[in-house]
């Protein structure tokens, strides 16, 4: 699919339907009007970011090898996994499962479910994160999209279940900031624990570890099911948490959740200002209500950002989350991302690095991407290697650590297009074309190592609802809008309708609705700001 080609047509649909109201006689307000939709108003230029490249650590045999994870860690996270032959069914593994026979994810005879199944190899900070799990301390993962936070602690829970027995009671509370995101980890679920467990020697292709969404959108079956078996893990949001604690048709789930071992707070960030200290204090109640005097609490979070070093930063972040666990969360507990870059780093102070720059871009634009290339051919592309330093990772001007580069538009005054027109001298437009064809082509070419596209990229598009407005500048004014009290009025500003004054006389103005406090000035002695001689 080409993702650039549907944005366009999407915003065009959208603009069709926007300018059908549109009925402007002035010519000067249409004009006005017709120039600010075509410099984007509405929808700015789309931006673009690559998904970076992670460094790799361990798999998870080496890390049952080691001790690290239990034995059936091996064959729970394992990729390709699937029904053992075609028609097999995958299972279903409590309420609000959606591998119900005859499902999508039921079916055993896909593609993925003939893949042989490999050894999941985890990134760098799941596998630190997973380490963090088996002392006992409360973690934050501050990682990017994309960057597997949810194994993070998926693969610590199912570990200790495994090792404590299933069937023991709830030992795990994965609270979600909304629905949609529950619904999204449950497929995550559902793809390591029921997929490819039907001749594993569980019945009804069940795997080893139990789990279940009580989240207000699952029917009272669902629901009593979950209560009268309760679930290994559960995943819910903060305000269903809170009504499982206080009523007492959930009574049951309070019993079989004593001695919660993980309570996880996914995307911690957002919970800020009265929301944060709602959750903040539902922790509290967590660890109270189910006396879970070794709660282990486990967050969230999007990449570090703000002033300072990095070690300032995971302060920082360790500081929140210590008032928000309830419980001290150690600085060195605050796991970050570790980025590599896919390609290797080439820049533009070299003369011959330009130069074979110049030519890729030029046939790129003329002939677009190759249809087939091999892994090698594309890490050693000019392009390809500006791309990523443009749109995926940039050294820390501080650290010199990578992190993830902003995203930024490829045309425009400030796109990519632009700068890569100022290195090479190529136009910008072929520039643009140049990059949009590796983007496309970049996804086709896989990493043999992961499986996975080289350059995984998300295009982001903003849309306006077209709501804001504005007072045209007179030009007899010359874009200064002058108030009746003139000079003497604190409102007359450039670009500023006095609210006082605008109305046109003293009767009108009686008749709107001022700011709490304020009184039109035509129902004073004097204007406001100016003296009673004035």
């Amino acid at each position: 699919m080409d993702v650039f080609h549907l944005r366009d047509q999407l915003v065009e649909d959208y603009r069709e339907y926007v300018e059908s109201f549109i009925r402007i006689k002035d010519e000067r307000i249409r004009s006005t009007v017709e120039e600010a939709i075509d410099a984007g108003l509405l929808w700015p230029a789309p931006l673009v970011q690559l998904n970076p490249t992670f460094e790799a650590a361990e798999t998870v045999d080496e890390l049952v090898a080691d001790g690290t994870l239990h034995p059936e860690c091996g064959r729970i996270f394992r990729t390709g996994k699937g029904g053992c032959a075609p028609g097999v069914t995958g299972g279903y593994n409590g309420p609000g499962s959606a591998t119900r026979p005859g499902s999508a994810h039921a079916t055993g005879n896909s593609t993925a479910a003939a893949a042989p199944a490999r050894p999941l190899r985890f990134h760098r900070h799941q596998v630190e994160a997973i380490r963090a799990a088996r002392t006992g301390d409360n973690y934050v993962l501050t990682t990017g999209t994309g960057s597997g936070k949810s194994l993070a602690y998926i693969v610590p829970i199912v570990d200790h279940v495994l090792r404590r027995g299933s069937g023991r009671g709830v030992q795990a509370i994965v609270v979600y900031p909304m629905n949609a995101l529950a619904n999204s980890q449950l497929g995550e679920l559902e793809k390591f624990l029921c997929e490819g467990f039907l001749c594993e020697g569980y019945p009804d292709g069940k795997g080893p570890v139990t789990f279940a969404r009580y989240t207000g959108q699952e029917n009272d079956e669902a629901r009593l099911d979950a209560m009268a078996n309760p679930p290994d893990i559960i995943l819910t949001n903060y305000v269903m948490l809170e009504l499982i604690l206080t009523r007492e048709r959930e009574k049951n789930l309070i019993k079989a959740a004593q001695g919660l071992k993980f309570l996880v707070l996914d995307e911690l960030h957002t919970y800020r200002g009265r929301q944060g200290s709602d959750v903040a204090l539902l922790t509290r109640r967590v660890r109270d209500r189910l006396a879970a005097a070794d709660l282990q609490v486990v967050g969230t979070s999007a990449t570090l950002a703000g002033g300072g070093t990095l070690d300032e930063q995971r302060a920082e972040v360790a500081r929140v989350a210590t008032q928000i666990f309830g419980a001290p969360v150690a600085p060195q507990r605050v796991i970050g991302e570790t980025l590599r870059r896919a390609t290797p780093p080439r820049g533009g102070d070299d003369p011959d690095f330009v130069r074979q720059l110049k030519a890729r871009v030029e046939e790129v634009a003329r002939d677009g991407w190759p249809a087939a290339m091999t892994h090698a051919e594309f890490v050693g592309d000019p392009l390809a290697s500006w791309v990523e330093s443009t749109f995926g990772v940039e050294p820390d001007p501080e650290s010199g650590r990578l992190v993830r580069a902003q995203p930024i538009s490829i045309r425009g005054a400030n796109g990519a297009a632009t700068r890569l027109e100022a290195l090479c001298g190529v136009p910008e437009e072929a520039c643009a074309e140049a990059v949009e064809n590796l983007l496309l082509g970049a996804y086709r070419c896989l990493n043999p190592d992961t499986g996975f596209p080289v350059f995984a990229f998300r295009l982001h598009q903003f849309v306006g609802r077209g709501r804001r407005s504005s007072r045209l500048p007179s030009p007899r004014t010359s874009g200064r809008s002058r108030c009746r009290a003139r000079s003497s009025c604190p409102e007359n500003v450039t670009g500023y309708s006095c609210p006082w004054c605008s109305a046109g006389n003293a009767a009108r103005s009686t008749t709107r609705r001022w700011p709490r406090g304020r009184r039109p000035w035509a129902e004073r002695s004097t204007p406001p700001g100016s003296s009673p001689t004035a």
